[in-house]
């Protein structure tokens, strides 16, 4: 069996070439785990455990599998030195996974500091409504390949909350509508059906009423779904191509 190795920083981008410059496809947030496929000096090319997506991320010091005890369920948890609130080391974002190693107070310990508790669930738990806070994320800035607080696009947004409730959830829009099989129709929409259209994906909050992390917009965004529908056939000549029930 291949070696599994951990991601133990906040995020890191996963790249469609072995360049800086080149595409950001998606992002490994703290504890996504990976499977190095080829390896140069500056480079690896790697396999996400989580979703199977390939990419290159820059050789770095990466841990070994790390099989993780808690989640982050907040937008963003703060990492800091000691047991209190007064020296911040870091920021981990939503879904971020954590091995516990100490419990202190209202606090507890893993690999890079200390963080609260009340940010943290288990990793077993799981919430009956998967997009139960997906509202967290608006506002928060759009960026193609993101996966975080500080910018995400419209089908990390889906996955996020999948992986967060123990789902198995492609990566790319593309992928997702065809893994999710059950087909709604736009009149019977309900709450947490996913609405997609080609290259684009949207979660509906009622069925008048959806969020998306939106590109012309550059934020994620709450809308009216049929304003929405009409805005994105006017401005990109799409129509929508499927809602998935997950």
């Amino acid at each position: 069996m291949s070696k599994l190795f951990t991601n133990i920083y906040s995020t890191i981008n996963l790249y469609k070439k072995m360049s800086t410059k080149s595409e950001v496809v998606t992002q490994m947030i703290y504890g996504d785990s990976f499977l190095i496929i080829k390896k140069t000096k500056k480079w690896l090319r790697i396999k996400i455990k989580e979703d199977n997506y390939k990419g290159f991320i820059q050789n770095k010091i990466f841990s070994d599998y790390i099989k993780p005890t808690h989640k982050v369920h907040t937008l963003k948890a703060k990492v800091y030195k000691l047991p209190n609130k007064k020296l911040k080391l870091s920021e981990l974002t939503f879904g971020s996974k954590i091995k516990a190693n100490g419990k202190k107070l209202k606090f507890i310990k893993f690999k890079n500091g200390w963080i609260s508790q009340k940010d943290l669930k288990l990793v077993k738990y799981k919430e009956k409504n998967i997009f139960k806070k997906i509202e967290i994320f608006k506002g928060v800035k759009y960026k193609w390949g993101g996966r975080s607080f500080k910018g995400i696009d419209c089908s990390a947004l889906i996955q996020i909350f999948l992986n967060f409730n123990n789902k198995f959830c492609p990566r790319d829009a593309k992928d997702q509508i065809k893994y999710f099989k059950k087909n709604i129709n736009l009149k019977n929409l309900k709450r947490n059906d996913v609405i997609y259209w080609k290259g684009h994906v949207a979660v509906a909050l009622s069925k008048y009423k959806l969020i998306h992390a939106y590109g012309p917009m550059k934020k994620t965004v709450l809308m009216n779904i049929n304003k929405t529908i009409k805005k994105i056939k006017k401005s990109a000549k799409l129509n929508i191509i499927g809602i998935k029930r997950v």
